[in-house]
């Protein structure tokens, strides 16, 4: 098969990958591979406004554009728009479903590389013109990386996040974590407590009992991690009625997200954005599973042993081409799991940071 991408007809690449703080995650080496191959190729970034934070002050990354899909026709029409004047000559669509479709006819590539037809919905393959060949469900990240081979680019290189911070933005993080380390010397346990989908949440009555068994059993500082929602606001608010002593990270900021992420000494989280952040910051991170297979979209090749898999019943093999959702699942992971867990971490992945 030759190559899709080439010297002259490739100088400019979109990538577009909308939804989803983990999926945005996992299709970053991608654009390392692309500047890899060149490093005078412009990669340009399509993701929903939330998502492409993540994405913004990338090295690999020349442009982000945002797609405000909530605005309905009138942000379609500002994407158009703002990718007039960046035609690409090549697509990558990371996208399931219609939307990403739009967004990747938007580049105006004559060269429109996506997902097998099976991992696509809603008449979304019909916007590409090549495919990846079809297989079983498998990683998000080693799906991603298949695009490496109709590219022509080596399968086995080495896979690489580069998430980078502004200078701002280091200096707060160190600030921060700095003044906490201060008041006290244990570890610091980050705590994520919900996701955009209340199945994968992890009961909400035992954080208050986790946040105490942190504190008194590990002298651990515990930090909120995560966004404004509901859910995070009621069960960050159980904590402190408990009367056990937090620190709120709690914030609309991804960015602030991001850098608390990498601050922690260990993260816990359920199938959630800060759990792929974490993995590619190096964070430890112990990765609470019930409602969705850990081995399709939990950590990537490290920290398994971290991983509390309720989902995988008892006499079956880890499987990632399974893709059916398991529910009231995760009421199986007790605070005792979680305990084990982040004892075994701080343990084998050097405790403080």
């Amino acid at each position: 098969m030759t190559p899709l991408l080439h010297p002259e007809r490739s100088r400019r690449v979109g990538i577009v990958c909308l939804t989803g703080i983990g999926d945005v995650v996992h299709g970053l080496p991608l654009a390392r591979d692309l500047k890899r191959d060149d490093p005078s190729r412009e990669v340009v970034w399509v993701a929903e406004p939330a998502p492409a934070e993540v994405v913004r002050n990338h090295p690999d990354v020349d442009r982000v554009v945002a797609f405000r899909k909530g605005a309905g026709w009138a942000g379609i029409r500002a994407l158009w728009s703002d990718l007039a004047g960046h035609r690409c000559d090549l697509t990558l669509n990371l996208m399931r479903y219609m939307k990403g479709a739009i967004a990747t006819v938007a580049t105006r590539a004559p060269v429109r590389l996506g997902l097998p037809r099976s991992k696509t919905r809603d008449g979304a393959h019909l916007f590409n013109n090549r495919a990846l060949s079809e297989g079983p469900w498998q990683h998000t990240q080693d799906l991603f990386l298949r695009f490496r081979e109709p590219l022509g680019l080596p399968v086995d290189a080495p896979v690489e996040w580069r998430i980078r911070f502004t200078e701002t933005e280091s200096h707060e993080r160190d600030r921060t974590f700095a003044a906490l380390r201060d008041e006290a010397p244990g570890p610091l346990v980050g705590l994520v407590l919900a996701t955009a989908n209340a199945s994968k949440d992890w009961p909400i009555e035992r954080y208050p009992e986790l946040a105490r068994a942190l504190v008194g059993d590990l002298g651990a500082t515990v930090l909120l991690v995560g966004g404004p929602s509901d859910r995070e606001r009621r069960a960050a608010e159980a904590i402190r009625s408990a009367g056990v002593p937090v620190v709120d990270g709690l914030g609309d900021s991804v960015r602030g997200m991001m850098w608390r992420v990498d601050g922690v000494d260990l993260l816990v989280s359920p199938d959630t954005g800060p759990l792929h952040l974490a993995h590619a910051l190096e964070t430890p991170v112990v990765g609470l599973f019930g409602h969705t297979n850990p081995w399709r979209v939990g950590p990537w090749r490290r920290y398994h042993d971290l991983v509390i898999d309720r989902y995988t019943d008892e006499g079956e093999e880890p499987d990632a081409s399974r893709y059916d959702p398991r529910h009231e699942r995760m009421e199986r992971i007790a605070v005792s799991d979680v305990m084990e867990a982040v004892e075994r971490g701080l343990d084998r992945y050097g405790g403080v940071r």
